[in-house]
C-alpha cells in the first residue's frame, strides 16, 4: 500500500464453524467483500448426522450437505430465486419429505462429478456467491463424546441431546485429513473468526482436525470467537462465556482464542421466556474473567430486532469490517503466532 494514501487494503478473512450461526456471520460479511474484505472463505464442519443430511449420509453414503447449503445461500444474492429454491424443503412425498432441494442438488452434483468439493464449486458458480465455502474435510467423519458421568455419546445428534457437561470430544477417524484448500485459506488469513454456532457440534469439530488446528495455532492472524447469545439445551446448559472459552482450550489447546466478541444489548425479558421454557438461557459474560483467561473481551450491540434471539448479520459484518481495518493498519500490535 502507498504510505501516502489513506486507503486501507482489503483483507482476507476465514470463518470456522457450521449450522445457522456461521450463516448469520457470512450474510453480514458478504456486504463488505470488495471493500474491507478481499477474500472471504468459510471452513465448514462435516460431522452432521441429523435431519436431511443424516438421511442422505446413511442412505447414499454422501458427505453431509446441510451446513454447506446454508453457507451457499448466505453468500448468494438474497433476492435470487435460486437461493430461495436451495432452502426449499419438501413437506410431503415418500422419500422426499424433510429433504431440502439444496441438499438433493448437492448430492446429485456429487454423483455427477464424483467429488463433493467440485459439487460445491459448481453450486457456488450457479448461485454467484461472494466468497468461497470449503468443507473442513472430505472424509466420512463422526463425532464422539464422553460426559461428566462417564456416559459415551456417538454422533452429533446424540451429543446435542446429551443433557450433561461434556468432558471430551473426539473425531473418528482421528487421523482424518483436512481438506487442503481449507488449511491453505487459514494459513493465508489476516483474521480468523470462530463461530457463532453450537459449541460441541459446529465449532469444536473443525479444531479436532489436526491440520486445521495446527494451521490456526501457527497463524499470526487474530482469532475471534463469536460468542453465542443463548445456551443450547442438552449441549451447553448453564455454560458462561468463560466456560465456552475453556471448552475450546480443553479440546484445541490453551490460548487459541485472542478475542471474544459478545453482545452487550439487554435481551427483553418477554423474548427470553419462551427460551427458558425450552431450557435455554442467555450466556453470561464476565469481561474480567475472559481477560484472566487470556482473551480480549469485545462487547458490541449484536442483537437482531424481533422476538427471535439471533445475531444481527449486518452488525456482525460491521464489527468484523472494523477489525479488518485495524489489522490492515496495525492499530493494534499483531498477534504473535501461538506456541
Amino acid at each position: 500500500m502507498d504510505p501516502s494514501s489513506n486507503q486501507i487494503d482489503p483483507q482476507r478473512i476465514v470463518c470456522l464453524g457450521g449450522g445457522t450461526g456461521l450463516s448469520a456471520l457470512l450474510r453480514g460479511l458478504k456486504r463488505h467483500v470488495g471493500r474491507e474484505i478481499s477474500d472471504l472463505k468459510a471452513v465448514v464442519t462435516m460431522s452432521d448426522d441429523g435431519g436431511s443430511s443424516g438421511r442422505l449420509r446413511r442412505e447414499l453414503g454422501v458427505l453431509p450437505p446441510g451446513d454447506i447449503r446454508n453457507c451457499l445461500v448466505a453468500l448468494a444474492d438474497e433476492e435470487d430465486c435460486l437461493a430461495r429454491l436451495f432452502q426449499y424443503r419438501f413437506a410431503t412425498g415418500e422419500g422426499l419429505s424433510g429433504h431440502s432441494f439444496g441438499n438433493l442438488f448437492l448430492t446429485a452434483l456429487t454423483d455427477i462429478t464424483g467429488d463433493f468439493s467440485q459439487a460445491v464449486l459448481m453450486a457456488e458458480s450457479i448461485l454467484s456467491v461472494r466468497g468461497q465455502i470449503l468443507p473442513a474435510t472430505l472424509s466420512d467423519v463422526r463425532l464422539a463424546a464422553v460426559g461428566a458421568t462417564g456416559s459415551r455419546y456417538w454422533g452429533e445428534s446424540a451429543i446435542s441431546a446429551s443433557a450433561e457437561p461434556l468432558v471430551e470430544l473426539t473425531l473418528h477417524p482421528a487421523d482424518a485429513p483436512a481438506f487442503g484448500p481449507a488449511v491453505d485459506s487459514i494459513r493465508q488469513a489476516d483474521l480468523i473468526a470462530v463461530g457463532p454456532g453450537s459449541l460441541y457440534t459446529s465449532i469444536v469439530p473443525n479444531l479436532l482436525l489436526t491440520e486445521v488446528r495446527d494451521a490456526v495455532r501457527a497463524s499470526a492472524a487474530p482469532v475471534v470467537l463469536v460468542l453465542n447469545l443463548m445456551t443450547q439445551p442438552g449441549e451447553t446448559d448453564g455454560m458462561s462465556a468463560v466456560d465456552h472459552l475453556r471448552a475450546i482450550d480443553r479440546q484445541a489447546g490453551s490460548d487459541l482464542v485472542d478475542m471474544v466478541l459478545f453482545n452487550t444489548t439487554p435481551i427483553p425479558s418477554q423474548h427470553l421466556e419462551p427460551y427458558r421454557e425450552e431450557g435455554s438461557t442467555a450466556v453470561t459474560v464476565d469481561p474480567a474473567a475472559l481477560s484472566e483467561c487470556g482473551a480480549q473481551p469485545l462487547g458490541r450491540d449484536l442483537l437482531a430486532d424481533g422476538p427471535l434471539i439471533r445475531h444481527d448479520s449486518d452488525r456482525l459484518g460491521a464489527v468484523f469490517a472494523d477489525l479488518l481495518q485495524q489489522v490492515a493498519s496495525r492499530v493494534a500490535p499483531p498477534v504473535e503466532a501461538r506456541s
